[in-house]
């Protein structure tokens, strides 16, 4: 097999039809296997090490019916090589070079999977925390014609394993709770990035999601209230979740200055706050 090319964002975008109002970061494309599938799974990752390879290596039975693609923010360690790219049928791995955190890696994720003619995307953390066998059921739901749906610990059928007892109690409390009533959908689980997108909602001129603005965490927060607020066909469907027992729970999110950031953002979202300017 020829050694793939690392593309930057700037050269693949020449002759594409992106519209000229979306912003995401600049970033490089490696393309190792060509589109076979009419949906993707993007899978954001950042120094994920073996739990990446591990989950890799897990969902390359899903490849023959959606294709799979790595959106990494920037990592260092080597976990990505083209070895381990190539036996588990990756079809592409985006490395973001532009800023931001997980919000850019999801711009940028989108935009290349629209551009790609992807009918839908399922998106899941690439950390191992994620039971990897729901993904079926996301990519049936988007072929049913849901527009976003929600993986859930909380509903019949989701297991939520050895979740730290402040994360679980902020969600049902505060969380849940707050994006529920700015939606008016009942949310359970606003937490939980396993979902699905589908490519009518992602490229809403309405909702504009290609903008600067989202660089953290504020994505997955304001899909989930402008979802239902423009008459999207929402649902959730039972997802496992697994924290480890022991040892230092695995997140991006720094306990003090992290969690008081989320909580901005969870208040914006529910405030309309991120709304795209009044023409």
């Amino acid at each position: 097999m020829a050694v793939p090319k690392t593309i930057p964002s700037e050269t693949w975008a020449k002759g594409k039809k992106i519209s000229k109002t979306w912003q995401f970061p600049a970033f490089e494309i490696r393309e190792i296997n060509k589109k076979k599938n009419d949906y993707c799974v993007c899978i954001f990752v950042i120094n994920e090490g073996e739990k990446v390879q591990k989950q890799l290596a897990r969902m390359k039975k899903y490849a023959k019916d959606i294709d799979i693609i790595v959106a990494d923010g920037g990592s260092t360690d080597g976990s990505l090589g083209d070895d381990t790219l190539t036996k588990n049928d990756v079809r592409a791995l985006l490395t973001k070079r532009g800023p931001g955190k997980l919000s850019a890696q999801m711009r940028m994720a989108f935009a290349y999977a629209l551009t790609e003619d992807y009918k839908g995307v399922v998106v899941i953390d690439g950390n191992g925390k994620d039971d990897i066998t729901a993904i079926p059921n996301f990519l049936k739901h988007l072929q049913e014609g849901y527009d976003h749906i929600q993986g859930s610990r909380y509903i019949p059928g989701g297991h939520a394993i050895n979740t730290p007892w402040e994360r679980h109690y902020a969600l049902k409390l505060l969380h849940a709770p707050l994006l529920s009533w700015a939606a008016g959908f009942n949310h359970t689980d606003t937490t939980n990035g396993f979902r699905g997108y589908s490519a009518k909602l992602l490229s809403d001129k309405d909702l504009a999601i290609f903008r600067d603005i989202f660089a953290t965490y504020e994505l997955h927060y304001y899909l989930s209230v402008k979802s239902a607020r423009h008459g999207y066909k929402l649902t959730e469907i039972p997802v496992t979740r697994e924290y480890p027992k022991k040892g230092k729970t695995p997140t991006k999110i720094s306990p003090i200055k992290g969690n008081l950031h989320v909580l901005g953002i969870l208040f914006k979202a529910a405030f309309n706050k991120y709304d795209p300017p009044r023409k």
